[in-house]
Parts: structure tokens; C-alpha cells; sequence
């Protein structure tokens, strides 16, 4: 519910009396007080109404009931010393000096709390309802996504062993934190508050849910949440037939990366006659649109096989070059979010035998329409830097590339450090954006860029320096946009 103590004295007109519990917490129901014998929640209030003669009573009936008794929220025409001096006695708050009295109060209370009810139960049927059609478009992901706008917070699954299945909304402390929480690990949470459900049954289980929000309705986000714990349960233990299908389109479009005749052999194997390919990437800001099924549906309008396989956040593939022009048109004209929620990077035309440098420049495009928010980008139409690097020589751009060699890892790999100058720069320098982008702590990011300053050479205050770093990570090329 987002009834909290404090609405309930604005509404009745009284006075709140803080003796522990503080009134900004929700209600969770209402009782008279000779009726009130069991505390529901310790994270909620129940409210309850009577005279002073019967609250003390209730008092007098022994430590047990005053106990369960002080733990609810007393609302009462009344306000007199003598009461104050009773509730501050067994550290009971309360609502006191309401302009209605008996009955009227109760009845008044009662129909503020159905109502509250009925509109928290309205918000959780369409949440639930709108999370089962993303369900369907998106599957976990697009759900988790969703789950964390609505409760205006953060949502992390996992599995059953603690093992993280999706996440949305959340860093890395909120990832440990919820692990702990999850498991019941004897760790200082950083992240009060949080909520645990559970996906699966006792007898068949499957994995935990929690979630963290900003907002105060409790009740709400608890119900929306034990609804997508059991959406979960279902979309997790669907067999899904197409992920053979994903892995071997996986495995095909390597074969036509690498080029030679094996790629020309299965690109005739495949039904395509063209000679020339030209390489696409398709992402999006959003995890709620199906990026494969909608890539599907275009290239069945277009009559071409599908050539592409689907990524985290984004498809690759090839199309005959004669229509790159309508692949970019579908793209541009597809905006059901009211905003341009795809970005669509085309490579030149290619041979067959040929298509990795085509691949490379999809990327390329793709990464440049995404950063400037716009629907479509051809890789010719790029800025000049671009076309510089790609007239060089392979052993020129490996050197040029050779500046962030210092930041790979024990492995020979490119880690965190280099995954941070590329967003950092990406964000033109800016802290706060680029932190956020990486789910870290401001102070985490300084520290990483002096790093990466110590380990270059590079100084990110100097113009030329963020320009040299700019151009190796540019040379490097698909290779520091993918590990």
C-alpha cells in the first residue's frame, strides 16, 4: 500500500504522536483495539480505534497484549495528557485530536484503506499484465528491464546457487548485496530495505528475485514482484527450440567472418546466389523490443534469407546490398516507444568469400548511430576519421592500437581499464554519466582513469592525449568494442 501513517493524519485532521514508529511508514489494515491480537508485519502499521478506556484495558491485560498492542498505530478524537502520558508509557504512537470520533472514525479509516486497496490492486493487475507481454517479446530480460521502471528501482535473478541469471537497474554492490540477502550470507548489507521472492516452488526450485525501490508502497512493489517471481518461474523452465537454431547461426556466421571458399561453399548451401554481401548491426536502448524476432519479420518482407544471429543488445547479419535502402527505412520507421529506439550500422558491399571487413564496419557505424541517437548509419557516410583509419595499413593500425597495449590484463586480454577510457571518453569526459553507465562509484572511476593515465602515459586533461586514446581505441576496432 502507499497509505502511509502520515496521510492518515493529514486526511482525519489529527495530530501524530511519535513514541518509535515513524510515519512514514505504511498501513497495512485496521482494527478496533480489543480485536488487535496478532502484529502482521514489522515493516507495517496497523491501525486501530476505540476509547481511551478501552486502549487501557488492553494495556492492563497482561505484558503479551500490551506488547502487540503498543506495536499498532492508536487513532482517536481524543488528545489529553493523560493519554499522551499512557501511550509514551508503552512506546505506542498514534494519531490523536481527529475531527471525526467512534464509529464515524473507523468507518472513515476503513473506506480510505479499501479504497488505497483497490487502486495499489489495479496498479499490480496492469503491471503483471504489461510484464507478460514483454515476457513474450523479451523473455527474463526485457522483464527485468520493465520490473525495475515500474518499481522505480533495481531487480537482480538468480539462480539457485546464487549465480546471476539477469539483472536491470543494478551495480555491483547491488549485485553482492543481493546475492547475500538471497543466500543468507552473515555480510553487512549496504542496501536496506530489500526484497526476496522466490521463483519456483519448495519442491521445485529455481532461482530468487530481489528487488530495491525508491519508492515508499511496499505492499505494491511486493505484490508486482511476487507476480513477475512466478512470471519467471514460467519463462525460465519454457524450453525454448530455437536457441539450437541461435547456436548453429552463431557458428555459420563465424564461418563467413573468416572468409575463403568454406564461406562461399555454405553461403550457396544456404540458397544465397549474391556475390556481394553487406554487413548490418541492428541494437537497441531498450531490453523490451525482440530485436531477433523483429529482424525476422523484416527480412521475411524483404525475401532473403536470414542471415544473422542474435547478441545481447544487439543482431548481426549480412543483406544483399541492393537492399540496404529498405533495411534502413524499417529501421528508421520503427519507433513505437516515441523516440528513435533502434540504431541501425551498415557496412559496404563485400564479396562473399570476403565479408569480415564488412563486419567490422557494421560495428563501427553501429557504435557511431548509437552514440548520436540516430536511427541509421552508413559506414561511408562517417566522419573523416574513419576513412583515415581504414586506408591504412594492417601493421599501421596495429601500432597505432599498440598506445593501450599497457591495459590488457594478465591473459593478454582488454579488461575493465580499457572498457573504462572507452565509456569515459565516449561520455566526453563526464564523471557522473560515465560512472553510471558502468554501474560503478564515482571514486572508482577516477581511480581507474589515473591508472590508465599511469599505465599509457596519456594525460585525459590534455585534448591531444584524449584524441591519441580516441584513435587507438578506434584501431583496435571491433576487437575493444567486444571483449
Amino acid at each position: 500500500m502507499s497509505f502511509d501513517v502520515r496521510t492518515v493524519t493529514r486526511v482525519v485532521g489529527g495530530a501524530y504522536v511519535d513514541n518509535g514508529m515513524s510515519d512514514y511508514t505504511p498501513c497495512e489494515g485496521l482494527a478496533r483495539v480489543g480485536e488487535y491480537v496478532v502484529v502482521a508485519s514489522a515493516e507495517l502499521a496497523t491501525l486501530v480505534t476505540g476509547t481511551v478506556a478501552e486502549l487501557e484495558a488492553r494495556f492492563a491485560q497482561g505484558s503479551e497484549a500490551a506488547a502487540v498492542t503498543a506495536r499498532a498505530v492508536f487513532v482517536s478524537h481524543d488528545d489529553t495528557p493523560r493519554l499522551r502520558q499512557l501511550l509514551a508509557a508503552h512506546g505506542m504512537s498514534a494519531v490523536l485530536g481527529a475531527a471525526a470520533s467512534g464509529d464515524a472514525l473507523h468507518y472513515r479509516l476503513a473506506a480510505l484503506l479499501a479504497d488505497d486497496r483497490a487502486a495499489t490492486d489495479r496498479l499490480v493487475a496492469s503491471g503483471t499484465r504489461v510484464l507478460t507481454q514483454v515476457a513474450r517479446r523479451g523473455g527474463a530480460t526485457a522483464v527485468m528491464a520493465e520490473l525495475a521502471h515500474r518499481i522505480d528501482g533495481w531487480a537482480v535473478l538468480l539462480d539457485a546457487h546464487g549465480q546471476l541469471i539477469a539483472s536491470a537497474g543494478a551495480g555491483r554492490l547491488h549485485l553482492d548485496d543481493a546475492k547475500a540477502v538471497a543466500l543468507g550470507t552473515p555480510v553487512r548489507v549496504r542496501h536496506p530495505g530489500l526484497q526476496t521472492h522466490q521463483v519456483g516452488s519448495d519442491l521445485d526450485f529455481t532461482g530468487y528475485l530481489v528487488v530495491a525501490s525508491r519508492s515508499s508502497a511496499t505492499s505494491r512493489i511486493r505484490d508486482l514482484a511476487s507476480q513477475a517471481a512466478a512470471l519467471f518461474d514460467l519463462v525460465l523452465r519454457t524450453r525454448d527450440p530455437s536457441v539450437t537454431e541461435h547456436l548453429g547461426r552463431e557458428a555459420l556466421l563465424e564461418i563467413l567472418h573468416a572468409g575463403g571458399s568454406p564461406a562461399t561453399q555454405l553461403l550457396r548451401k544456404w540458397g544465397v546466389r549474391e556475390i556481394e554481401l553487406t554487413a548490418f548491426v541492428l541494437g537497441t536502448r531498450t531490453r523490451t523490443v525482440d530485436l531477433e524476432r523483429l529482424v525476422e519479420r523484416w527480412l521475411d518482407e524483404l525475401g532473403v534469407e536470414h542471415i544473422f544471429v542474435g547478441e545481447p543488445g544487439i543482431v548481426r547479419g549480412f543483406v544483399p546490398e541492393h537492399l540496404v535502402g529498405d533495411l534502413v527505412a524499417l529501421a528508421a520507421g520503427f519507433e513505437p516507444l516515441g523516440a528513435t529506439s533502434l540504431h541501425l550500422g551498415v557496412g559496404t558491399a563485400a564479396p562473399i568469400d570476403a565479408l569480415g571487413r564488412s563486419a567490422v564496419q557494421a560495428r563501427q557505424a553501429f557504435d557511431a548511430a548509437f552514440d548520436a541517437g540516430v536511427s541509421a548509419q552508413r559506414y561511408a557516410e562517417l566522419p573523416t576519421v574513419d576513412f583515415v583509419l581504414d586506408v591504412i595499413s594492417d601493421d599501421h593500425r596495429t601500432q597505432l592500437g599498440g598506445v593501450l597495449d599497457e591495459l590488457r590484463d594478465e591473459r593478454g586480454e582488454h579488461g575493465e581499464l580499457l572498457e573504462t577510457l572507452l565509456v569515459f571518453l565516449t561520455e566526453n569526459g563526464a564523471h557522473r554519466a560515465s560512472a553510471a553507465r558502468l554501474g560503478i562509484h564515482r571514486q572508482t572511476l577516477v581511480s581507474r582513469i589515473h591508472r590508465v593515465e599511469e599505465l599509457t602515459g596519456l594525460s585525459m586533461a590534455r585534448p591531444d592525449d584524449r584524441a591519441a586514446a580516441w584513435l587507438a581505441l578506434r584501431a583496435l576496432g571491433h576487437e575493444a568494442f567486444t571483449q
